[in-house]
């Protein structure tokens, strides 16, 4: 097979991967649950049902479809620090965020997870189905809807949204499903265009703020310079490099860096990468000793070697990462 063909080929298989459990018992159904959504605390009681559960996951790293029957009660606490899910049930329901922005969760009212912090949960006799987003990838989205810089998502899980909104968010969700779910084949970008519409929905749909960073101007930077930092703001997130900037902005990779040392008197590579390690410093900030780790924070934002990492957290930051997540 040539090279285009095997390109051609990788390009044409189906993304998605499938994961499927059912059980009647209640240990089982606690860890079970508890592992997928990263929680602390979940148990699992008998109600007058006979006990049973399935919990069903199709998709890819950036959308998934779930799919849970639980006959049973259960309750405990879910931070959900990776993504970004909304859930409804056919049938069922409790309380959700118990204790704080406590809302009562029934049948065919859609609604978010709460997001940025722990929440309590206690459900019962459940028909549920969910749609998970990765939370890079629906950050990076807002930030271009929004037209400001990628930044966490704050849902407000206890305002129920517009009726024509949820309208066109159940019609959406019914014609995804039926692409996610169904038997046909199906090529990365058919996967592709329905996640990220998807997401344009959802965003229309759910009550939400974004948190985005404050994007600091050198003094100096003007035309092409402002254009290529407000570029790395933007797109810190993902994987270019300084050759993205300066296509991005019409110049040459060297002409971007004379002009970086003219006007902000830095090379254009040590400031996206002061952008990136602000951002982790921000994480560190927010995260919880013990959940987050400074290892993981750091290569997701591109620092492979964490020692080197460490040094230049320290020289700009005055103090080691380990030291801000602590605190």
């Amino acid at each position: 097979m040539s090279t285009a063909a095997a390109a051609d080929a990788r390009a044409d298989r189906d993304p998605r991967s499938t994961f499927d459990v059912s059980g009647t018992d209640p240990d089982e159904a606690v860890r079970m649950y508890q592992d997928a959504y990263e929680g602390a605390g979940f148990a699992a009681d008998r109600t007058d049902r006979v006990f049973g559960y399935r919990f069903k996951v199709v998709g890819d790293d950036t959308m998934t479809f779930r799919s849970t029957r639980f006959d049973g009660r259960m309750r405990g606490e879910v931070e959900v620090r990776d993504e970004y899910v909304v859930m409804w049930t056919a049938e069922g329901g409790g309380r959700v965020d118990i204790g704080r922005d406590e809302v009562a969760f029934g049948p065919r009212t859609p609604m978010m997870f709460p997001s940025g912090r722990p929440f309590v949960f206690d459900l019962a006799d459940l028909r549920q189905s969910l749609v998970q987003f990765d939370r890079a990838y629906l950050e990076g989205v807002a930030a271009e809807v929004h037209g400001v810089q990628p930044g966490p998502l704050v849902f407000d899980h206890a305002r129920t949204p517009d009726p024509a909104d949820l309208r066109a968010w159940n019609a959406h969700v019914q014609r995804a499903a039926r692409i996610v779910l169904g038997p046909a084949p199906l090529s990365g970008l058919a996967l592709a265009e329905t996640t990220r519409e998807t997401a344009h929905v959802l965003l229309r749909t759910f009550p939400h703020t974004v948190l985005a960073p404050e994007v600091l101007l050198p003094q100096g930077a003007t035309g092409r310079v402002r254009t290529a930092i407000e570029y790395m703001h933007a797109s810190a997130h993902t994987p270019i490099t300084t050759t993205d900037v300066a296509e991005r902005v019409g110049l040459s990779v060297r002409g971007l860096q004379q002009a970086f040392q003219r006007q902000v008197g830095t090379a254009p590579n040590a400031m996206l990468r002061g952008i990136r390690l602000d951002r982790i410093h921000d994480e560190l900030e927010r995260g919880r000793p013990g959940e987050t780790t400074v290892a993981s924070v750091a290569v997701r934002w591109g620092f492979a070697h964490l020692g080197r990492f460490s040094a230049a957290y320290a020289r700009r930051f005055g103090e080691y990462p380990r030291d801000t997540l602590q605190r």
